[in-house]
């Protein structure tokens, strides 16, 4: 394993040990997590490994395959500047609950595909925790690890991500999806047996990346807390009537609210046709999902909303864009037999714009968090 050969060059002995965590593909649920609502995401079979042992003093040491170069030694964890936050911000978290975390020195080595929205931060994050967790001895459920990592990216990064993430790559079990209900933190496997069915979900990666996203995400963050301020209720998810929640509401605020309320609703939809095996019946709710995200949510880009149509065009059952959106990645559910000519549509609709191609990555739902060496 290469992990391990990095640790042993850039450290002199081997690791304690090496975790993996795994990105993620959300089926549906978008942008309703930091609203308290639902979501419904899948482990994927790419993450990040890290190879971890713990020291003596509280620095870290820090070494990614995918920044080569010298190990960093951070002493100070708030000097840490980059990629190496996401891992040391962990700590930093670890530490801001009260747990006794010592230093660490880590190696990182990832896979999964950059700028395609599968959420490689997460994995990241998690990777550490769970190698931390076990290391220390904290015995910590994996949703308090799944809590800190996010903790570690919203209040030592910066960025005001959800739970999702963080949850999807701690807790995801292999064949199923993951419902989390973002209020109460309660989830369970949702059977996402894809192949019985002659069904698989591909993913469509734009190679795209609009630089004003995560500034839009905020955006549309503080959108949604106005909405729910005008409403007078605690959060979105708590719209039960909808029509006289719009008939009070104007401009971004309306549509957000609109968008939430309604994608919370597909999520339930969909968790009722997958128990009850009709897998190929959810492709119109992932339809719906992509126009309110694209008209109402408004973070959908050219290259997804292409994406999304050609693939349709191409026989898909449905597709949608997945995470945040101006850029990464849509997902297309498709018939085996129907998978050829998807790819050769989509291909032809990028090539016909003059656009780079995109690639096409089989999602298969995959374990969550582990020790694997």
């Amino acid at each position: 394993m290469r992990v391990i050969e990095a640790f042993r060059e850039a450290y002199g002995a081997a690791p304690q040990g090496v975790w993996h965590a795994p990105g993620r593909v959300n089926l549906i649920g978008e942008h309703t997590d930091y609203n308290d609502g639902f979501v419904l995401p899948f482990a994927v079979p790419w993450g990040v490994t890290a190879a971890v042992s713990p020291r003596a003093d509280r620095s870290v040491r820090l070494l990614s395959l995918q920044a080569p170069g010298e190990p960093l030694l951070i002493e100070d964890l708030d000097r840490a500047q980059g990629w190496a936050r996401y891992a040391v911000g962990v700590l930093w978290a670890l530490r801001e609950a009260g747990h006794d975390v010592g230093g660490a020195d880590i190696v990182l080595d990832g896979d999964v595909p950059q700028g395609a929205g599968l959420s490689s931060s997460a994995a990241l994050e998690v990777s550490v925790a769970v190698a931390l967790d076990e290391l220390y001895g904290l015995g910590l459920p994996r949703m308090d690890l799944a809590l800190l990592a996010q903790r570690a990216e919203n209040d030592f990064v910066g960025m005001p991500c959800g739970i999702m993430d963080q949850a999807a790559s701690a807790l995801s079990e292999e064949g199923k999806a993951l419902f989390l209900d973002c209020r109460s933190l309660a989830s369970r496997g949702i059977p996402l047996d894809l192949a019985a069915h002659g069904m698989q979900i591909l993913i469509i990666d734009t190679g795209v990346h609009h630089e004003l996203a995560d500034g839009q995400y905020a955006l549309r963050r503080a959108d949604c807390e106005r909405a729910a301020k005008h409403l007078g209720v605690a959060s979105l998810r708590d719209v039960t009537d909808l029509a006289a929640a719009l008939s009070r509401l104007s401009g971004d605020e309306r549509k957000r609210t609109q968008h939430v309320v309604t994608e919370n609703h597909r999520v339930e939809a969909v968790i009722g046709l997958l128990r009850a095996g009709a897998i190929g019946e959810i492709g119109a709710l992932l339809n719906a999902s992509h126009l309110s995200l694209r008209d109402q949510y408004e973070v959908s880009s050219p290259e997804l909303d292409l994406a999304v149509e050609a693939a349709f065009r191409g026989g898909a059952r449905g597709a949608r864009m997945t995470g945040g959106g101006f850029g990464g990645s849509a997902i297309a559910l498709v018939a085996d037999e129907k998978a050829g000519s998807v790819r050769e549509s989509v291909a032809a609709a990028y090539a016909e714009r003059g656009w780079k191609a995109p690639r096409f990555l089989p999602a298969t739902p995959a374990a969550g968090a582990r020790r694997i060496a």
